[in-house]
């Protein structure tokens, strides 16, 4: 930079730009580490400082998020902290942002639910394009939860309140230890088979990660994400994300929420019916006032029109109907009976009888043709055949032979035409005018 003035930077523009370059450069990070310097003023944020044997790094967690902690912060607790790095630029001090905190022994279980999170991610399990809409009007609701936990009393007291109506079915299972999540997804599949659903809901109180894990196994995200019928996931408290909340059709923060989210408030439903029957009176009472003015208007017009009239132009247009439908009758009874004459004109000039004899006449006239080209052909044919036989005898080796000569051949039937292709003892036959015979060589 040069030592201009326009170059010159205050403290709060350093700081400003300072801040930007640090948020910019990094993305949400985990650290773990020991609290140190735990402050909670009166505001309600939270203030500490994370360390380990050699630094340390300033962090703040504001209200909004510090008063759903799930445990009590306290100096030299090792806790693992997710957030985000800035500057706060009045005091220049250097800082980490923290959204989420929890102790380290859970950092395991955060590690793994994010990896697992991560893939199914990238299956497509969580995309919304994938999630059923739920129905409008819910009338049978299967809630999967523990039977005796808070949840299903939230549950069960919410949906009495706003709407009585709803027929509830309570499928207990366990929310929590080893064999919870393969509960669950038996008797979610059994309740999504049955038919008997709209709705299920899987819900559970708060509780620790750890508590909540069986909401984060894998087979129970993909039996939610299989299910025929549209699942809701209320499962612990506000901030508490699990696999089940991303793939089901809607997440609701809490049990409650979720109960209110499925069924109306009865005191709206009263109120809707209450405005749709005072609009049905206002349009039945539009309606008889409409229909009472037409039958007003019709009144008028029929007494203006004397009935004896009406009755004597009805009788003249009956008449008048009457004379054009004999006249359409007779008319078209002549065109039938002309037709029928030249149907029978035309069918006496085709009568078989007429017909047989023409071709009569015609056969005896064409039967000479045949029998006199045939004598032609038969003639033509002698002649080629005569002509063909000279040919044939005078090219012919027999009659050679009937000159007096002979042809001779071999056993195998060979023409013999020279002494080099006979040997002496070889029997031949030679062929003469009036017959064969058979020869040896000597």
């Amino acid at each position: 930079m040069t030592d201009t003035a326009r170059d010159i930077l205050t403290p709060t523009q350093l700081n400003t730009l300072a801040r930007d370059l640090l948020e910019g450069a990094f993305p949400l990070v985990w650290v773990e580490g020991e609290l140190g310097n735990v402050t909670r003023p009166a505001s309600g944020h939270l203030y500490f400082t994370l360390k380990d044997a050699r630094a340390q790094v300033r962090c703040a967690m504001f209200k909004p998020k510090s008063q759903w902690l799930k445990f009590a912060p306290r100096e030299g607790l090792r806790v693992l902290a997710r957030g985000r790095l800035t500057l706060y630029e009045a005091r220049g001090d250097y800082q980490l942002v923290i959204d989420s905190l929890e102790e380290a022994g859970e950092g395991a279980l955060r590690r793994a639910f994010e990896e697992l999170k991560a893939r199914l991610t990238a299956e497509g399990l969580f995309d919304d394009a994938r999630k059923r809409p739920l129905p409008a009007h819910v009338q049978r609701l299967a809630v999967l939860t523990s039977p005796t936990g808070a949840a299903v009393r939230d549950v069960l007291s919410v949906l009495q309140r706003r709407f009585p109506l709803l027929e509830v079915d309570i499928l207990p299972v366990q929310v929590q230890g080893e064999t919870a999540a393969a509960q669950i997804v038996d008797m979610l599949q059994r309740a999504a088979r049955s038919g008997r659903y709209d709705v299920l809901l899987v819900a559970r109180g708060g509780g620790s990660l750890e508590d909540l894990w069986a909401f984060n196994d894998e087979r129970l995200a993909r039996a939610i994400a299989a299910s025929s019928v549209p699942v809701v996931s209320a499962v612990g408290h506000e901030t508490d994300f699990t696999l089940a909340d991303f793939a089901a059709d809607l997440r609701a923060p809490t049990p409650s929420v979720a109960a209110e989210l499925l069924v109306p408030d009865r005191r709206d439903l009263l109120t809707r019916v209450q405005v749709l029957r005072r609009r049905l009176a206002t349009t039945q009472a539009q309606r008889l006032r409409n229909a009472m003015q037409r039958a007003d208007r019709a009144s008028l017009r029929l007494n203006a029109l004397r009935p004896q009239a009406r009755l004597e132009a009805l009788r003249r247009r009956q008449e008048d109907a009457a004379r054009r439908l004999h006249a359409l009758w007779h008319h078209q009874q002549a065109r039938r009976i002309a037709s029928l004459r030249h149907a029978d004109a035309v069918l006496r000039a085709h009568a078989p009888q007429r017909r047989l004899e023409q071709l009569r006449e015609r056969l005896l006239a064409l039967a000479p043709r045949p029998q006199a080209a045939v004598a032609r052909t038969l003639q033509r044919d002698a002649l080629r055949l005569r002509a063909l036989a000279r040919s044939l005898e005078a090219v012919s080796p027999l009659a050679t032979v009937a000159r007096g000569y002979a042809l001779v051949t071999k056993e195998d039937g060979t023409l013999v035409r020279s002494v080099a292709q006979v040997e002496s003892g070889e029997r031949v036959n030679a062929q003469i005018s009036d017959g064969r015979l058979k020869l040896r060589v000597e």
